[in-house]
Formats: structure tokens, C-alpha cells, sequence
């Protein structure tokens, strides 16, 4: 038989509850290949048990009965029939939260062929490895025991697996992912132009070559609002934002980039004003415009950011292969900055303020120590979206306060470090002060980015047994191994939804910035125009 019964129930049960809600909706190919990795991780594990009790009854397999292959028949088509009927329910469902029109009937339809050919795929995957186990097994037997060859013949096959895949298949993928990026950092986004004032890098008279800032980077300084715009906004004089950067061509290593950045800065006047932001961007470079354009519209101009490029890839292959990447850039730039502006007279000294989102964040909580050192060296911190394994977030999270939820923790009464899923309300707990310098996270309830680990895998995490967000499903709950595919499959989605879902954050900048920076003479008005204004991408 191409399967055992013992194995089929166990992919029975971990197929249909494939099917239970996740953090995002699903279409119809990512739900059948969670369905296929599930079900194949369910046959696994009904043959072990198995195996398991054959060992303790002290007997062989035996062959099922027809019957028994009949009822297991008869229980699959209704079991699976019902929970295919019930993920769809619960999809509708999730996408009625968060204000999803887009669904393809025929990909639904197609989804349990293909959770088949998945399913198949891993088996045939399995059984080959373990047909050669034992060909090894059998070569070994010739010179030495036969517990040892046992032994000896598996560690030799899952080290060759082990290797040919992190080695061979995940080094070549690397390698051809940076060269293909690495081309595409020569591109100049439409409608950017090369600066002429000498606000910006790149521009004539600036340290760092404008062929050197990579396609981010000319994307970041090629773009901003106008002092015209900012002047429109506030109803009052502005001044034009200062924006430095440095690419991966703008000098040779981390450290390099960033002091080749900050000595830009200051040739621009970065540090006569009022309000100095250092950003830590994503993998490519990126750096989010919605939070940067709020930032020079709250300061009505009187503002300079600075940001590096660390790397070619995007965030989630710069996490898999090289986070080390992201905490160089994180405290080198901070620190030049710090250095810099520390030895400024304390009257003249702009107020420092850190932000990023995402491999962002990661990157810029690594230049502080914890709650104090982000209160004595920044005048605040906007942190959007930070990944599950970020050190201070974990820090902060774990260590909340007693009764607060893991989804909007509470970390010693608020009095430095706050999280919100909606900074628009009153950020929590509001019943405390919240004096001098603000550090805040943003992160939804339906962000995979924020909730993913690997220890969803075996271990069930304190947010999805307490009361879910606005925009999560109630019924969500946690099984071994069907949970942690469920939400590692939302991870290429977490962008592909509605604005305040997921991993979008733009709409929340505009309140995040104005809870951190709390400036003065902006009414509640202009805040919501400024929304408008950021979300059109302006």
C-alpha cells in the first residue's frame, strides 16, 4: 500500500485541522499546501504511534481489514468534507474583518488537489530518504554491527539531507537571490529624480554619490514632502527636511557607511535642527516613507533623518540567512550619530529621536541596553511592526506586568515603554503618567511578522489564549505543528491586506508619531487631513 491506516487517520485529523482560522485570510494554493505539510506531518506521526504500540504489544504489523480501510474511507470524505465546508466559513469570515473583497472560487476548488500533491511529494521525499538509510544501513552491516550500522546509517542520511539542503539548495538560492538584487539596486525608481539641493545626499556637493545611494536609497532622498507642502499643513513657515543616506556602494563596510552618512548629515546642517531621526531599514534598504514624511510634517520641516543599506535581500531572507547584518547597522549608525550629537552643547542639541518597522525595528533596538538606555539617550522611539524575536520586544513582552495581555502587554505601568494596536484611542493604561522620553510599539493583532516563531511549533503562546484583537478571529487556537505552518503560510501575505490589518502600519504613523512627539499647535483636524495626505503616498 502506498499508505498505512495508522498514517492516514493521523493525516486525516492534521488535514481537516489544516482548515481552523489563521492570523490572515488564505487563498485556495496557500491552503492547500498547509493542508498538504499538515497532513504529511499528521502520517508521520500516526505511523510512529504506531510504531510506538506495536513496540509495547510486542508485535508485528498487520495488514487492515477491508472494513477497516472502508470506515476510514467513510470518515475522511465526511470529516474532511465538513472542515473544507468550515475553512471556508472561517474565511469569509476573516475577510469580512478586515474588509477583503478578493476570493477565486476555482483556486478554493483546486486547494485539496493540491494539499494531495503536497502530501505526496513530502511521502515520496520521506521514503526516499529512508530507502537509503537502509542501503547505507545494509553497506554498513558488511563491517560492523548491526545496531551500530543503524545508528550510524541514519546520522549519515539526515547529515547528508541536512547539508545538501542548508549547503547546496538554501546557499544557491542566496547566492542567486543576491545577484538578482543586487541588480535590481541599480534601478532608479519612475519619477525619481537626483537632488540639486543641498539638503540630500547624492546631490551635487554631497559626500555620498548619488549612483552609490542603491534603489532605496534614491528612492528615500528622491522623495519627501516640500517645505511648500509641509507650510500647506501647518498653516505656518517650514523649512525643507534634511535626509542622509548611504548605500551598500557608498563605502566598504557597516561602519564605514555609517560614519560616511552622519558626516553627510552634518555637512547638511543635520544637526542644527530642532528634531534629528535615525532610521534602521528593512533588509533592501527600505525605508518606510509614511513614517519619515510624518515625521518632517509634525516637525513642520525642521527635521533630519538618516539611514544606511545594509543589504541587498529582502527583510524575511536577510532574517533567515544573515539578522547579524541588521544589529551591525542598527548601532553602528546610532552610534555615529550619538557620538556626534553627545558632543554637542546641551541647548543646541536637536532632539533624537529612533524609528523602524519590521528587520527595522530589530536592527535599531540592538544599539540600546533596555528601557533605561532608550529613555536617556532618545527624546523617543517608534518601533512598527517588530518581529517575535526582536530582543527588546521580547524583553518588554515577557516581562509585562501581571493581567496584561500578551497582544497589548503592559510593561512596568507604562511609565517608559507603551504598545497600542491602535494609537488613534488612548494608548495603555491611561490612568498613568507618561513623562519625558516615549518609546512605543505598533503591532496588530493580525501581524504574522509580530506572533511567528518557531516555538509555535511545540509550544502554545499566551496570545492566542487570550482575548484576540478586533480584527482576529475568536475560534483561532493553537495545535502542535498545524499552528506554527498556518501562520509561517500568512507570512508572505502580511502586506497583501487592507491598511490597519496585517503588517500595514501607514495609517497608524500619523498617531504613533504625534503620541511619541507630541507637537505643539496641531489640531486633531490636521491630523486627520496628514492621514489623507501620508496614505496617497504624499
Amino acid at each position: 500500500m502506498f499508505v498505512t491506516l495508522p498514517g492516514g487517520w493521523g493525516a486525516l485529523l492534521f488535514a481537516c485541522l489544516s482548515f481552523t482560522p489563521s492570523l490572515l485570510p488564505r487563498g485556495g494554493l496557500v491552503q492547500g499546501l498547509i493542508c498538504g505539510i499538515a497532513a504529511a506531518i499528521g502520517y508521520g506521526f500516526g505511523v510512529l504511534a504506531a510504531s510506538v504500540w506495536r513496540a509495547f504489544a510486542d508485535r508485528e504489523p498487520r495488514p487492515p481489514r477491508l472494513r477497516s480501510w472502508a470506515a476510514f474511507g467513510i470518515a475522511a470524505a465526511v470529516l474532511f468534507g465538513l472542515f473544507f465546508g468550515l475553512g471556508q466559513y472561517w474565511q469569509h469570515e476573516i475577510r469580512r474583518l478586515m474588509g477583503v473583497r478578493e476570493y477565486s472560487v476555482g483556486l478554493v476548488v483546486l486547494s485539496p488537489f493540491v494539499a494531495a500533491l503536497v502530501f505526496c511529494l513530502i511521502l515520496l521525499t520521506g521514503r526516499a530518504l529512508r530507502g537509503a538509510y537502509r542501503w547505507t544501513a545494509g553497506l554498513l552491516r558488511r563491517r560492523i554491527g548491526p545496531r551500530a550500522a543503524t545508528a550510524v546509517g541514519w546520522i549519515v542520511v539526515a547529515g547528508l539531507a541536512w547539508a545538501l539542503v542548508t549547503g547546496v539548495l538554501l546557499t544557491g538560492f542566496v547566492a542567486a537571490a543576491n545577484e538578482a538584487f543586487s541588480v535590481r539596486d541599480t534601478t532608479t525608481p519612475e519619477g525619481v529624480r537626483k537632488p540639486t539641493t543641498g539638503l540630500r545626499s547624492g546631490a551635487p556637493g554631497s559626500l555620498v554619490p548619488w549612483e552609490s545611494l542603491g534603489m532605496q536609497g534614491r528612492a528615500f532622498i528622491g522623495s519627501g514632502p516640500s517645505a511648500r507642502a509641509i507650510e500647506e499643513f501647518t498653516d505656518r513657515p517650514a523649512m525643507a527636511p534634511i535626509r542622509s543616506y548611504a548605500g551598500l556602494e557608498s563605502a566598504d563596510s557597516t561602519e564605514s557607511r555609517a560614519a560616511a552618512a552622519v558626516e553627510d548629515l552634518s555637512r547638511h546642517g543635520g544637526f542644527q535642527r530642532r528634531h534629528l531621526l535615525v532610521v534602521t531599514t528593512t533588509g533592501s534598504g527600505w525605508v518606510d516613507p509614511a513614517s519619515v514624511d510624518t515625521f518632517e510634517y509634525l516637525t513642520g520641516g525642521d527635521a533630519a533623518t538618516v539611514a544606511i543599506q545594509y543589504s541587498y535581500l529582502p527583510s524575511w531572507i536577510s532574517y533567515l540567512v544573515d539578522q547579524s547584518k541588521a544589529r551591525e547597522a542598527g548601532r553602528a549608525l546610532f552610534d555615529a550619530v550619538y557620538d556626534r550629537w553627545s558632543k554637542l552643547p546641551h541647548s543646541s542639541r536637536p532632539r533624537l529621536f529612533v524609528a523602524g518597522e519590521s528587520l527595522g525595528s530589530f536592527g535599531g533596538e540592538t544599539a540600546f541596553s533596555g528601557e533605561h538606555d532608550l529613555a536617556n539617550r532618545t527624546a523617543g522611539t517608534l518601533f512598527a511592526g517588530p518581529p517575535n524575536f526582536n530582543t527588546l520586544f521580547r524583553e518588554f513582552s515577557d516581562h509585562r506586568d501581571a493581567g496584561s495581555p500578551e497582544a497589548q502587554p503592559v510593561y512596568k505601568n507604562g511609565r517608559t515603554v507603551r504598545f497600542t494596536n491602535d494609537p488613534h484611542t488612548d494608548v495603555p493604561p491611561v490612568d498613568e503618567p507618561w513623562a519625558g522620553s516615549r518609546v512605543l510599539y505598533l503591532m496588530h493583532p493580525s501581524d504574522p511578522i509580530v506572533w511567528w516563531s518557531p516555538r509555535l511549533a511545540l509550544h502554545r503562546p499566551d496570545w492566542i489564549g487570550q482575548p484576540p484583537g478586533d480584527d482576529v478571529l475568536p475560534g483561532m487556537f493553537w495545535f502542535p505543528f498545524v499552528t506554527f505552518w498556518q501562520v509561517t503560510a500568512d507570512l508572505p501575505f502580511a502586506t497583501e491586506v487592507p491598511e490597519g490589518h496585517g503588517h500595514k502600519y501607514t495609517a497608524e504613523y500619523v498617531d504613533g508619531w504625534n503620541t511619541v512627539m507630541r507637537p505643539a499647535g496641531i489640531t486633531t483636524q490636521q491630523l486627520e487631513e496628514l492621514k489623507k495626505t501620508v496614505a496617497a503616498g504624499g
